[in-house]
């Protein structure tokens, strides 16, 4: 046996020589190998099977068949790598190889690289011809579909901001109906303001010297002259605004469908609510002022009973009484609308506005407060400019003018102001009543299933010249009631499928 330099490289295990001298490798020859085109393959039996081949025996040699692992009688069967796309389904040159769960695919086979759809199947972004471009909705419920929006609303129960919107486009659409009504609603008030500015400045001299002169009794009688007048503007002012107010809910109920009004249409559609109203106007009026005359006089009761711990007593009534006016004011707001959509008297109004704002005051409060607030700063800016002018026209026209210049210049302020009032206040009126009908009829959606049945008219064209909402009768309650048996979106209120 020579003896071999411990210093010498080895060769790798695959290039160790044999017995005989030659050198002989185990590597896997190119192109040999279990399925891959190598001697041993389906049905050959290894060396450790106890049949031998003329060229494969177990040691060294480049037709060697490497040894299975231990515990393992061979090498099994090839992986199958699935059927081969038929004609017509390869994929064109040049584009992107698709992977996915190859057809034939057995136990033990490797996956391709990452999922996707396999050779015959509908590429991505390519549905199957009977199914729909966004498939089901999961757990087998029905996909949902956005209620449609025909006019200035949806048709399902409305937020804060889409029935600020709502407002602002029934004014838009119906502008002749709406600022029209609101114009007349405003008049009285501002003819009165106008006369009183008028009449203030022009006879100011002579009223002084008159007074100089009067007697109390001639004072007194002429302030109760002055209530009285202002009064009777008042009340005139509260019933055409409670009338007004009504007849502005047909446009704002049109709207809802698209379907615009003029202000002739307006009032013959609300023409046969009008005593109603007039009603409602005389209940409010008279509950008003018996509450105002009930206050008044336990206020009188109290300081003069109990003098200062009486005046004491006051200071928490008088908040408590203006929160009971607030209470009642909101759980009474939406009378008008549902005295003109659903054809009731006034007492009924009343009662159903009390149904329809149970559960829901806090929200329509806090709507009506913001609208107010809004109203009333927008107002303000508005009347800012005009407020100035007294000093602006007598600094410019008549800086050393006499007392006739300064007359005129307050005529002629206190005229603008009082129109630009009145346009000012009719612009606001218009919106808060829009945004009280609005209220009205989402109520309607939430407790009534209201948007169920206008989309039915809507689907229909039914009665295009009447009040949507008009002979649609509540008969069950809830978000998902409809309008008769059977009725209403899909359980849980999901709207069907649009399949």
């Amino acid at each position: 046996m020579s003896q071999q330099d411990p210093g010498a490289q080895q060769p790798p295990d695959g290039d160790r020589p044999a017995e005989d001298g030659s050198a002989r490798s185990t590597r896997p020859v190119p192109g040999s190998g279990p399925g891959l085109g190598s001697d041993v393959g389906p049905g050959t039996q290894g060396p450790t099977q106890g049949a031998a081949h003329d060229d494969v025996q177990p040691g060294f040699g480049p037709n060697v068949e490497p040894a299975p692992p231990n515990g393992q009688s061979g090498w099994g069967q090839p992986p199958t790598w699935g059927a081969p796309p038929a004609g017509g389904q390869q994929p064109a040159w040049g584009g992107a190889a698709v992977w996915g769960p190859w057809q034939g695919q057995q136990q033990g086979t490797p996956q391709p690289p990452y999922p996707g759809p396999a050779y015959g199947q509908p590429s991505y972004g390519h549905p199957p011809a009977n199914q729909h471009p966004y498939g089901q909705a999961p757990y087998n419920q029905p996909r949902y579909m956005a209620p449609p929006k025909p006019g200035i609303v949806p048709l399902r129960p409305l937020m804060f901001g889409e029935i600020l919107d709502g407002s602002f486009q029934t004014i838009r659409r119906n502008a002749k109906a709406m600022l029209g009504a609101a114009v007349l609603a405003q008049s009285l008030a501002a003819i009165l303001a106008a006369v009183i500015t008028a009449v203030t400045a022009t006879s100011l001299v002579s009223f002084e010297a008159w007074a100089e002169n009067a007697s109390p009794a001639d004072l007194a009688s002429l302030g109760l002259g002055f209530v009285a007048a202002t009064l009777v503007v008042v009340v005139l002012t509260l019933f055409i605004s409670t009338v007004l107010q009504g007849a502005m809910v047909v446009p704002v109920s049109r709207s809802i469908l698209n379907r615009t009004t003029g202000f002739r249409q307006m009032w013959g559609l609300a023409r046969s609510r009008a005593w109603a109203l007039i009603r409602l106007a005389a209940l409010m009026l008279a509950a008003g002022s018996l509450s105002f005359l009930v206050l008044a006089g336990i206020a009188v009761a109290l300081v003069s009973t109990m003098e200062g711990t009486g005046a004491l007593l006051l200071i928490p009534l008088v908040p408590a009484c203006i929160a009971l006016f607030v209470w009642i004011y909101i759980k009474l707001l939406v009378a008008p609308a549902a005295i003109v959509i659903e054809e009731l008297g006034a007492l009924d109004g009343l009662r159903r506005s009390w149904t329809l704002t149970r559960a829901n005051w806090w929200r329509i409060f806090g709507i009506t407060l913001v609208v107010s607030i809004l109203v009333g700063v927008i107002g303000q800016v508005v009347m800012i400019p005009v407020s100035l002018l007294p000093t602006l026209l007598g600094g410019v026209i008549s800086p050393h003018g006499g007392t006739e210049q300064g007359i005129t210049i307050a005529v002629a302020v206190g005229v603008a102001t009082a129109v630009l009032g009145a346009l000012v206040g009719a612009v606001g009126y218009a919106f808060q009543t829009s945004v009280m009908a609005l209220i009205y009829m989402d109520l309607r959606m939430r407790k009534d299933g209201l948007d169920i049945s206008l989309l039915r008219l809507l689907e229909t064209g039914a009665d295009p010249d009447g009040i949507p909402g008009r002979g649609m009768t509540a008969t069950g309650s809830g978000p998902s009631s409809g309008i008769g048996p059977g009725t209403g979106p899909g359980p849980g209120g999901v709207w069907p499928n649009g399949h």
